[in-house]
């Protein structure tokens, strides 16, 4: 095992932990930001790949756009020192259940087709040809996605500002 190994499952152990970790967080703000460290561990792992530009559009966007959505969201609902509801003992066990039948799939996938590549794994990675595919409207696009993505933001902010608007109204 090399240095590059090391630091690839040190990276992976990074992102496991702290997405487990907010998934698994009471505290809202606290999983939040455990969100936000498991973002940052994702946006190392293409530096680690040497995709400089996919990794600062990482950090732009979902550590810096993203979470700081979230992190209002919550700050807008008032909810930040309250603990979240304990999970019902069903949907604990469906959620141990899917884990166990997502390892099992991976585990079968991997024994089955294992990482065997073609030794080519050279691709192309630059901004102009990364701009191209997100303006593309053709199969090979991204266009569609990207407008998308743009509208789900638009009603997760819409949706955090009428759940404010709700509880402030309550307390009045």
């Amino acid at each position: 095992m090399n240095a590059n190994d090391i630091i690839f499952y040190l990276l992976g152990a990074f992102i496991l932990v702290n997405g487990i970790l907010a998934m698994t967080n009471r505290k809202i703000f606290r999983a939040a930001i455990f969100l936000l460290f498991s973002l940052i561990g994702v946006a190392g792992l293409y530096f680690w790949m040497h995709v400089e530009f996919v990794a600062a559009v990482q950090i732009i966007v979902y550590v810096g756009g993203i979470v700081v959505l979230i992190i209002f969201s919550i700050f807008l609902t008032q909810q930040t020192g309250q603990d979240m509801p304990k999970p019902n003992k069903m949907r604990m066990l469906f959620s141990a259940l899917a884990v166990l039948f997502g390892a099992g799939f991976t585990y079968m996938l991997i024994r089955n087709h294992g990482f065997i590549g073609d030794g080519n794994n050279q691709f192309d990675v630059s901004p102009q040809r990364i701009g191209e595919q997100m303006l593309d409207t053709e199969q090979s696009g991204y266009a569609l996605p990207f407008e998308v993505i743009s509208i789900l933001l638009l009603a997760a902010m819409i949706g955090s500002i009428v759940i404010a608007l709700k509880s402030k109204a309550q307390e009045a």
